[in-house]
């Protein structure tokens, strides 16, 4: 057995620990105005960052070959959570949106769970040869990806067949197989846009952000305040303007506007690195693993993690439409955080079994 992969470690800890101060940082002003509370982000955060670092502590020691046999129930427990947001008194619908279960103390997100759980019972199933499972896979994912898009939540919808795809390829999936299945997801998702009014409306402005100020374009208008008020350097931390009421959402999804605008152009490319370095760890553990369970648990834990690292990033600097795709061990909510830490700690694992001395 090996060491801890450190470099994966410091990285993940700096990030969620920076990603601590920056939920301070950007919510103050926002929660003493609707709570009469500044700390009220950040004391409900920091109890999400320590139980995941706790999470991730017990996952880099357990074993991670008994979440082999476990992958099932695993899997059919976040199925089961995932149905439960649907169900009067349970489900919590905000937003328009149908993802959250009350549990009358908290909030949780089933959807983030199920990115996890698809990730370790795909990397079980596929890591050993059988024919003629690719309509298995299909309907699978697809019952997956219904209940997903039916809350709706297309973001994480799309994180999750990004995971699938690659677990699949990974475990030898014929490649003309895997390259046809990529244009006819994409035009079942331009459909499911077309026919979604709130959907059709952000690609639309996505398109042409020179709408009206009052429009869907306000979003992305104050990202790209944020962004040019932060020039090289930015205006220092903690003065940022457009966490005052003008940027929504600046704890969740647009944190990365607030980030680049208090730190600038340098600050932000300093971000990137570290989560490019977070990916690179988890793809070479990957490539290290002893054996095919251990290679495709990492490759889909890295991918869902990239996804959303590239789903968010894309959005905020305008290469992609906007999203409901929270920053990874950055932005303000348990369920993502916790998810996201036990992932790491499943990584952490497979690299002490790793094949590399």
């Amino acid at each position: 057995m090996k060491k801890l992969d450190l470099i994966l470690l410091f990285s993940v800890v700096l990030l969620t620990l920076f990603g601590l101060f920056m939920i301070y940082d950007a919510s103050s002003f926002v929660a003493f105005r609707d709570f009469a509370d500044k700390y009220h982000y950040i004391k409900g955060q920091f109890f999400w960052v320590i139980a995941g670092f706790g999470l991730m502590g017990l996952f880099s020691v357990f074993n991670y070959q008994k979440l082999y046999n476990l992958s099932l129930p695993i899997l059919l427990s976040a199925i089961v959570l995932l149905i439960l947001v649907f169900v009067p008194g349970i489900g919590v619908k905000l937003l328009g949106a149908r993802r959250w279960i009350d549990t009358k103390v908290f909030l949780i997100q089933p959807a983030e769970f199920v990115k996890l759980a698809l990730a370790i019972y795909l990397a079980s199933w596929l890591s050993s040869k059988e024919k003629g499972r690719l309509m298995a896979f299909l309907l699978l994912l697809g019952f997956v990806l219904g209940l997903v898009m039916f809350e709706p939540d297309m973001g994480t919808a799309v994180v999750i067949l990004c995971e699938a795809l690659v677990v699949y390829f990974l475990s030898g999936g014929n490649i003309i197989y895997f390259t046809a299945l990529v244009p006819v997801a994409a035009i079942m998702g331009f459909i499911l846009i077309k026919f979604s009014p709130y959907r059709l409306k952000r690609l639309e402005t996505f398109f042409n952000i020179n709408q009206s100020i009052q429009e869907s374009s306000y979003h992305i208008r104050q990202i790209l305040i944020a962004f040019g008020s932060g020039g090289i350097f930015g205006v220092g931390l903690g003065n940022s303007l457009q966490k005052y009421s003008y940027l929504p959402e600046i704890t969740t999804d647009s944190i990365f506007a607030i980030i680049a605008e208090e730190l600038g152009f340098i600050g932000a490319v300093i971000l990137i690195i570290i989560f490019a370095v977070i990916v690179w760890r988890g793809f070479s553990i990957a490539i290290n693993a002893r054996d095919n369970f251990g290679r495709l648990l990492a490759g889909g834990i890295t991918t869902f993690i990239a996804s959303q690292i590239i789903i968010n990033l894309g959005a905020q600097t305008v290469l992609l439409p906007l999203t409901g795709i929270p920053l990874p061990f950055i932005s303000y909510g348990g369920s993502a955080l916790i998810v996201d830490l036990c992932a790491v700690g499943i990584l952490l694992n497979i690299s002490k079994h790793s094949l590399k001395k």
